[in-house]
């Protein structure tokens, strides 16, 4: 079934992400040289958790449910590194995430993504399944972001600190879950090379 509920959720979902990326760019702040306002923070924070909560629902409908399909499967993971990718580089635009930093975390999603489409080939897909690494980082990634985007503080809750050290976080556990997927997919690899 194309159009059951996670994948409409996962469309969604990637139809979110302009909304988020263009609230930085609304042509009247951005003409003018200012820079996002805490009503844009809040706003693009916003946009950001919904798209964000629509990935956990959509896995979720599909696993209770038994509404999984081959285009589910495909497009998922495609509307998840988008989303990050685009968030990303609107951090780094606005100075919130460095340069090396969100490159670390888009190259090892190109280089996975690249890994299990060619072990799926291979017939291994599950050599490179989700370990719990990947869903930590995943975790943190998300959060960081999350604050990022918020920038403001709530109270005496420096977002911009926390969201900071988390993305740091993820980035050093963005290497080590390439490091543990490349490990588990060496044997395939030696294999193809030899």
């Amino acid at each position: 079934m194309l159009w059951n509920v996670p994948n409409i959720l996962t469309v969604l979902r990637i139809a979110l992400i302009p909304v988020f990326v263009g609230i930085f760019y609304l042509p009247h702040l951005y003409a003018l040289g200012v820079h996002p306002t805490h009503i844009l923070n809040v706003a693009a924070a916003t946009v950001f958790a919904v798209a964000a909560f629509t990935d956990w629902l959509d896995g979720w409908w599909a696993r209770k449910y038994n509404q999984t399909s081959s285009f589910g499967a495909f497009l998922d993971p495609v509307a998840d590194k988008l989303m990050v990718a685009a968030a990303l580089i609107v951090l780094v635009e606005f100075s919130r995430v460095g340069a090396i930093v969100s490159l670390i975390i888009i190259g090892r999603e190109i280089v996975i993504g690249a890994l299990r489409e060619w072990m799926a080939g291979v017939g291994e897909r599950g050599s490179v399944a989700v370990a719990q690494i990947g869903k930590i980082k995943t975790a943190a990634q998300m959060l960081a972001i999350e604050l990022l985007l918020y920038y403001d503080k709530i109270g005496n809750f420096n977002t911009k600190f926390v969201g900071q050290i988390l993305i740091i976080f993820a980035a050093a556990l963005t290497l080590i879950s390439m490091a543990y997927y490349l490990k588990a997919a060496w044997p395939k690899l030696k294999q193809s090379i030899n």
